[in-house]
């Protein structure tokens, strides 16, 4: 019951600000002051016991999701790492200037499905990430007898989000200020049976790799600390 009122209020909310939004336009992208960067060069080929492994080729999306990622992202990246015991992740960023809603056709409990994947389970953490509390979805697909575990969070703008009501609520509230925020979806996986020992591992990727970046690339990834 208290999850039912909850989403009212949500919506109830979402609709008022809507109406707001309209009234005013949203013109200023938040992106056209904010210095410029590549995903390419932000994401070191090594970080502690990690490094690029150049002998996986990634899975290439399905040609109608390629269009959809094309259209929503304007820039994308896809690296598998190896670390000293043979571990390997797979890590894949997408950013786009203008959030749209496209991005949701990329988050994994859409996008695996479409590549032919069984959507095993899906469920939400409350993880903490170099001092922000990220909301980090734990997702499980398969296909055949790969089994394969997902990481994988959300900014638009400089929050950590949801997919869903909040992802929308936190967009109209960049729009009643008349800002187009940007959005970044992050995602790790890694092919294992053992999925507490598949999030083990990519927990400690991901703190890695985050601690190797910048202050400022830091928050592009996690968004802004809490003040």
């Amino acid at each position: 019951m208290k999850h039912v009122i909850k989403n009212f209020l949500l919506l109830a909310l979402m609709v008022a600000a809507s109406g707001i939004a309209v009234a005013v336009r949203p013109t200023h992208k938040i992106t056209d002051q904010a210095e410029r960067f590549s995903l390419e060069k932000m994401i070191p080929s090594r970080f502690g016991e990690w490094q690029e492994d150049n002998s996986i080729v990634p899975i290439e999306p399905a040609p109608e999701l390629r269009a959809v990622i094309e259209r929503t992202y304007d820039q994308t990246l896809s690296r598998t790492f190896v670390d000293s015991s043979g571990n390997r992740i797979m890590l894949s960023i997408a950013y786009g200037g203008t959030q749209q809603e496209g991005m949701n056709t990329h988050r994994p409990e859409i996008c695996y499905p479409a590549q032919g994947f069984e959507l095993i389970s899906s469920r939400l953490e409350n993880f903490m990430l170099l001092g922000r509390k990220v909301p980090l979805h734990r997702v499980i697909t398969k296909m055949g007898q790969r089994n394969e575990p997902i990481s994988y969070w959300l900014v638009i703008g400089d929050e950590p989000t949801e997919f869903g009501l909040k992802h929308k609520l936190t967009t109209l509230k960049y729009g009643i200020t008349g800002r187009i925020p940007d959005g970044m979806l992050v995602r790790v996986s890694s092919i294992d049976r053992d999925e507490q020992h598949a999030y083990r591992l990519q927990d400690m990727f991901i703190n890695t790799m985050l601690s190797a970046l910048s202050e400022k690339d830091q928050t592009r990834l996690l968004g802004s600390l809490p003040n």
